[in-house]
């Protein structure tokens, strides 16, 4: 009787299982429903207002900028005088340094358009005679200052009355050479104290009237001699 049982008891237990299966009947769970999450609100924060007053700041200076230097203004360059005339002859003014070779010194001359014979400051004019002609020995002085003694021959005596005086005086005309710019020309001189005048050395016309145009109205055009 209980092997019966063991056997019927599988078969009955394991029927059951399945006619449950077979139903047709299925489990439902309950559906969830959503959950709405409300938005969280949040309150502004409230600051009091700042009621203490700002501190003053220092006014700023307003920056100070060196003026710029004005430029210098360049100056135009000199224009060069002419010393020669487009033919090549020299130009002299009023007043001109004249150097004498023979002395190796310079002297300030007059142009004297109006004089025929140019003329030098000489004092202690002593003639005598060499191999039969006349000659001469003299110095120049102007301002205090003597030069050596010059020796020269004389190429002609001439006469001159001063307006001063009725009387004639007999001077030595001597031959030299002298050098203004860069010409070097031999020409007459008369012998004369000219040591009261303000130019030791006066040109005339016979100096430059082949070899210089004069311009009145200008002084020392020409260089110096060094």
């Amino acid at each position: 009787m209980n092997k019966t049982w063991k056997i019927v008891l599988p078969l009955l237990l394991s029927g059951g299982l399945v006619a449950c299966s077979t139903t047709g009947e299925s489990v439902v769970e309950p559906e969830q429903t959503p959950q709405t999450q409300e938005p969280e609100v949040t309150t502004p924060e409230v600051t009091s207002p700042d009621t203490s007053e700002p501190e003053p700041t220092a006014p700023q200076e307003p920056e100070v900028k060196p003026e710029p230097k004005p430029e210098k203004p360049v100056a135009p360059k000199p224009t060069e005088s002419p010393k020669k005339t487009a033919d090549g002859k020299l130009m002299l003014g009023e007043q001109e340094w004249v150097y004498v070779p023979g002395l190796e010194a310079s002297f300030k001359a007059r142009i004297d358009t109006g004089a025929t014979t140019s003329s030098i400051s000489a004092v202690e004019v002593l003639p005598f005679e060499r191999d039969g002609k006349d000659w001469v020995k003299f110095k120049i002085e102007h301002e205090g200052v003597k030069s050596r003694e010059i020796a020269l021959p004389v190429q002609r005596w001439v006469k001159i009355r001063q307006s001063t005086s009725e009387e004639s005086e007999k001077r030595a005309v001597v031959e030299g050479w002298i050098q203004i710019g860069d010409v070097k020309e031999k020409t007459e001189f008369t012998l004369a104290d000219r040591t009261h005048l303000t130019y030791p050395i006066l040109l005339g016309r016979s100096f430059f009237k082949d070899i210089a145009v004069v311009d009145v109205s200008r002084t020392f055009i020409q260089d110096k001699h060094k």
